[in-house]
């Protein structure tokens, strides 16, 4: 079985919340998704679940942090630094915040972090790995 990664992340509005992930390239898996929660596709190994608060509570008893605090940032490869951008234009468009950090550009690495609507921290990066190699 490949090895896949599943993002649990609490949203106080669950269809705000879908419709900011398909802005960002998100596509939504209608088998895992319901009116408690759903999956949204990165990649064949890579997915979000957006659960809300009720149903993130069924999974544990620990505070949802609120909006204003950073538990985890979330990088995630987009295929240009033009994609970046792009990424970071559709999260401000769609009820997120971008660059809520300053932007990183390396010439090798470029990155800009931008926040979802209930907060979590994404980091969209592009890197030049034969140029990260060469130590460019």
């Amino acid at each position: 079985m490949t090895k896949m990664i599943f993002v649990n992340l609490p949203v106080a509005d669950l269809n705000l919340s879908m419709t900011f992930y398909e802005a960002l390239g998100f596509t939504n898996n209608p088998q895992f998704t319901d009116e408690t929660a759903a999956c949204m596709v990165w990649s064949e190994t890579i997915n979000v679940m957006l659960l809300t608060h009720d149903k993130w509570r069924t999974f544990t008893n620990r505070p949802i942090p609120p909006s204003t605090s950073s538990e985890v940032m979330l990088a995630i490869s987009c295929e240009s630094r033009e994609a970046v951008d792009v990424m970071n234009e559709a999260a401000a468009a769609n009820g997120g915040t971008a660059d809520i950090n300053p932007v990183q550009d390396y010439g090798w690495m470029y990155d800009r972090n931008l926040a979802d609507p209930d907060g979590h921290v994404w980091e969209a990066m592009w890197m030049d790995m034969e140029a990260a190699v060469r130590g460019d």
